[in-house]
């Protein structure tokens, strides 16, 4: 699975040829999280808190470019890397 940025200890990856909807995954610790780009919203695990706010921050910012990277995924393209949260 390719990492697509990494910040504050929290890695997002997207998995090649994943299934619908468009979405990512974040990890932190031993936290798993899977968000729905659309919607901004955690569709299975959960995060710290923190961490939690640092992702929808971060993928609120660079959504247009997470959904090029699900798109190249899903077509068993590399994603490419998107910046981290500064």
């Amino acid at each position: 699975m390719p990492e697509v940025s990494r910040f504050y200890g929290i890695v997002i990856q997207i998995f090649f040829r994943d299934h619908e909807p468009p979405h990512f995954h974040a990890r932190c610790g031993d936290h798993d999280a899977v968000i729905d780009i659309e919607h901004l919203a955690f569709n299975r695990g959960d995060l710290p808190r923190t961490a939690r706010r640092l992702v929808l921050e971060w993928a609120a910012l660079h959504r247009d470019e997470l959904l090029v990277a699900w798109r190249r995924a899903r077509h068993g393209e590399a994603p490419g890397r998107i910046p981290p949260l500064d």
